[in-house]
């Protein structure tokens, strides 16, 4: 054995060097003012814990209490996750329409780690898959480390953020290995219909190409909508359905996700062999957590989920009422999840020309964080998260209220 090495030259490696998040990129541009004489407000994170106003059910934290007293949760668990854990994920999930077994599911850490398998496990180099614009961004940052392009159908305001199905079938070609479906959405807090997802899946079943269907804000919807499983609205395409305890349980930081493998006819079994293979690398989420998982999904009541559902519906009819008054802002209604995407009327200001100076300008003389569009693959629109407590979105308004005034020409 031999080698030339003269000296130190050591590089990160291509998977290190695709590894993005374009929102970092583009919050470094919103720059926190320390001298700002107005409390931060922010609406720009997804962590409905943040703000001390969505707790957990005290029933969850007795789940977990409960096995972390009892000395068994200690240890490594299966690498795809416990079979009391896979069982009762399957048990929750599983419909005549859409039947689960626990062999179905696998344990991932957090839900962007089972998207992170569904990505590896049906991705090669060189292939691309389909991912909705406006979209979150860790769908393009995992297609990239894997070295998979990313091609963007479009969702439509206008049609409450559904999927332009012609122009989704227009970028489908041999090397699509899958299409990513996220409903409830984020950024968009969308709820699709029931004929809408039936003619998603027709596009994929005319093209033989599977789903990623990212249902992490399952339930998490607004009256006068219902969610509907995308496994449940076919026999014959196959999903990988992604959820987790994150949002619906309001425990994001508890990292602990899951892959549901919806196959009737038998087209993902070397898929199903490999996201097995895969779960062997992380060896899954923790144990304590799992074990804990058949107590918090059987003895959560639902009043729980219902308060949680009230008071995100009482923010989007605060936000809905106040923001439309705003001259140069236009909000589109949310339908569930946490979030509401707002456009920006850029011809109606005079030194606003974008998104991103829309964001930057209002957090450095409003002191109000908001996520630009540009976040998301969507110019001149903004994120507003609608966790907050009343009081901090009134007063976050109101500022931004004063802030556009200022600006409009």
């Amino acid at each position: 054995m031999s080698s030339d090495r003269a000296s130190w030259n050591i590089k990160s490696s291509r998977t290190a060097k695709q590894a993005h998040n374009p929102i970092r990129a583009i919050v470094d541009q919103l720059k926190l003012d320390p001298n700002a004489t107005k409390p931060l407000i922010s609406l720009s994170i997804g962590d409905p814990t943040i703000f001390g106003n969505f707790n957990v059910d005290p029933s969850i934290n007795e789940a977990v209490a409960k096995q972390l007293n009892s000395f068994k949760s200690n240890g490594y668990p299966p690498a795809d996750g416990t079979l009391l854990a896979r069982t009762a994920i399957a048990k929750e999930y599983s419909t005549p329409a859409a039947p689960l077994e626990p062999s179905d599911v696998i344990l991932a850490n957090g839900c962007s780690g089972a998207l992170e398998m569904c990505v590896n496990v049906l991705c090669n180099e060189g292939t691309n898959i389909l991912l909705p614009r406006p979209g979150f961004s860790l769908y393009a940052s995992l297609a990239a480390t894997r070295f998979v392009e990313t091609k963007y159908y479009n969702l439509l305001p206008e049609k409450n953020w559904e999927a332009d199905l012609a122009q989704m079938e227009s970028l489908i070609d041999d090397k699509t290995s899958a299409i990513l479906v996220n409903n409830p959405s984020n950024p968009c807090g969308s709820v699709y219909s029931r004929e809408h997802l039936q003619a998603i899946l027709k596009v994929a079943e005319k093209y033989h190409v599977p789903i990623i269907s990212d249902e992490i804000y399952c339930d998490l919807v607004f009256e006068g909508n219902k969610f509907f499983p995308m496994a449940t609205l076919t026999s014959t395409v196959p999903i990988l359905a992604v959820g987790g305890l994150a949002k619906k349980w309001l425990v994001p930081g508890w990292r602990v996700g899951w892959i549901t493998i919806h196959d009737r006819n038998g087209i993902f079994k070397e898929v199903n062999e490999g996201l097995h293979q895969l779960a062997q690398i992380i060896l899954g989420p923790n144990s304590l957590i799992q074990a804990a998982i058949p107590d918090i999904l059987e003895k959560t009541p639902e009043s729980f989920f219902q308060s949680t559902i009230k008071q995100l519906e009482d923010n989007v009819k605060l936000s809905m009422k106040v923001v439309s008054k705003i001259d140069g802002l236009v909000p589109v209604q949310p339908q569930g999840a946490m979030y509401m995407m707002v456009g920006i009327e850029v011809n109606k200001f005079k030194d606003i020309e974008n998104d991103v100076q829309f964001s930057a300008k209002l957090l450095a003389e409003e002191n109000v964080v908001c996520l630009p569009g540009e976040c998301f693959n969507y110019p001149n629109y903004v994120r507003f998260v609608i966790t907050p407590t009343i009081d901090r979105l009134e007063e976050a308004y109101k500022r931004m209220d004063e802030f556009c005034a200022r600006h409009r020409k």
